[in-house]
């Protein structure tokens, strides 16, 4: 399968800086996989990235990319689909790239709809810049800024993505590769805002720091940790308490930005004035 996937590489640019076991190289392998299973055009699809270990991953992909500034990703992601509309855009960015530094760009392009497709590399952790705690990282966890536990409540990426108005929101583990692959999918085919979270695995900062002493001990734990959304229905508070929820997690229909821009334009053009009630 990986010959399948090599014209999508950038072999030259091998091997990866990423650690062993980290679990970057398996969200990548998927969202190949969805690329392939979808036969997008390397020519019409544009992969943007941030700062970040997740976000060194378009520098090694054979597409249009642009590896940009710190939590900007989406901004730029958001000018690339204004001007050209018809190319597929998708953004790869870590926990801390979206949801600290820009967490405000997230909820914006959510709210708006416009048709790009996030993929989050959620390790809990900031796992380049010296393991500091991030937004994702859970309750009582340790990191080199956190060495007695984490006392700040970590966002539900999820929910907070559904609520800000995404009309796709997916979530799995690197142990689920099969559902994470399929998400990928159903996210780039939705037409609008569209977000897939990827729980990966950081053994160098944040296994080192909880006691987990690989990537195979870290895959083992998402197995045992999630739960799919069909079985995840059916429990109670009590029964979920500890556990991750993955699956497809919420979808709707609704208007998608750069159409209603275009629509606006002609609008305006040939002199009509919108109702928007």
């Amino acid at each position: 399968m990986m010959e399948e996937l090599e014209r999508y590489l950038r072999v030259d640019r091998f091997p990866l800086m990423w650690c062993s076991g980290c679990g970057n190289g398996i969200v990548l392998s998927c969202m190949l996989r969805a690329i392939k299973k979808l036969d997008l055009d390397q020519d019409r699809t544009v992969l943007v990235g941030g700062i970040g270990c997740s976000s060194r991953a378009v520098g090694y992909l054979d597409f249009n990319t642009l590896h940009t500034t710190h939590g900007r990703a989406l901004a730029f992601a958001t000018g690339i689909k204004l001007a050209r509309p018809e190319l597929n855009v998708i953004v790869v960015s870590g926990d801390g790239d979206s949801m600290a530094i820009g967490g405000n760009h997230l909820i914006h392009a959510a709210r708006r709809n416009i048709d790009l497709t996030l993929v989050i590399f959620n390790n809990s952790i900031y796992g380049m810049t010296g393991g500091q705690y991030s937004p994702l990282t859970p309750v009582g966890k340790n990191a080199t800024t956190a060495p007695y536990g984490n006392i700040e409540p970590e966002f539900d990426v999820a929910e907070l993505a559904r609520a800000a108005g995404a009309t796709f929101v997916g979530r799995s583990t690197t142990y689920h590769t099969g559902l994470l692959t399929r998400l990928i999918i159903e996210g780039i085919q939705n037409k609008g805002f569209s977000l897939i979270e990827s729980i990966a695995a950081c053994p160098t900062a944040f296994g080192r720091q909880n006691k987990m002493k690989s990537g195979t001990e870290m895959l083992l734990a998402q197995k045992e940790s999630a739960v799919h959304i069909n079985r995840a229905v059916k429990m109670s508070p009590e029964e979920l308490e500890g556990k991750v929820v993955i699956g497809k997690l919420h979808r709707r229909e609704a208007p998608e930005y750069t159409e209603l821009y275009d629509r606006l334009i002609l609008d305006v053009r040939q002199g009509i004035k919108r109702r928007f009630d």
